[in-house]
């Protein structure tokens, strides 16, 4: 049984990410890897998390043009990405598949892809690809114990980084 880490937010998530990928046998590359934790830096003080409607959220996200287009599908993305892998059962309070979190995701995280400048587009196409295994190494965190713990004492620590443009 792990110990509650302490550190630095990103330090925290980091860990809890590399032992989830070791437990669940999942082998993100770098890029990878350091966006999951952003997100997970970016989302731990969101108390809406779990309130947004990500159909809803998608589509006005299709409603926006240039940059906030590209910020509103990343969040919608993000936030599916953190629901199927951290909080499946709110799929089945929905009455939905987590299977719908996932592909509404990836989709977000694909048209981030078309509508972005190269880099962006390249991570964006790169995380759609490893959506799955992404929420894979979610629900390995989600399955250390404690790890409420380990989101409950990052609640306390400084805002994580801004967007990747």
């Amino acid at each position: 049984m792990s110990s509650i880490r302490t550190g630095a937010a990103a330090e925290v998530w980091q860990g809890l990410v590399l032992d989830a990928c070791r437990r669940s046998g999942q082998s993100l590359d770098e890029t990878c890897e350091a966006y999951l934790v952003f997100a997970l830096l970016r989302h731990q003080r969101d108390p809406q998390l779990l309130a947004y409607t990500q159909a809803l959220e998608w589509l006005d996200a299709q409603a926006q043009v240039g940059s906030a287009r590209i910020d509103a599908l990343q969040d919608v993305g993000d936030r599916c990405l953190l629901i199927a892998g951290l909080f499946p059962g709110l799929a089945q309070r929905r009455r939905v598949s987590v299977d719908y979190f996932i592909e509404l995701g990836r989709g977000a995280y694909r048209d981030v892809a078309e509508g972005g400048r190269s880099a962006t587009a390249a991570l964006f196409s790169r995380l759609a690809s490893a959506y799955r295994e992404l929420v894979q190494v979610l629900r390995a965190v989600r399955e250390e114990p404690g790890w409420e713990g380990h989101a409950g004492a990052l609640a306390r620590a400084p805002a994580g980084p801004a967007r990747v443009h």
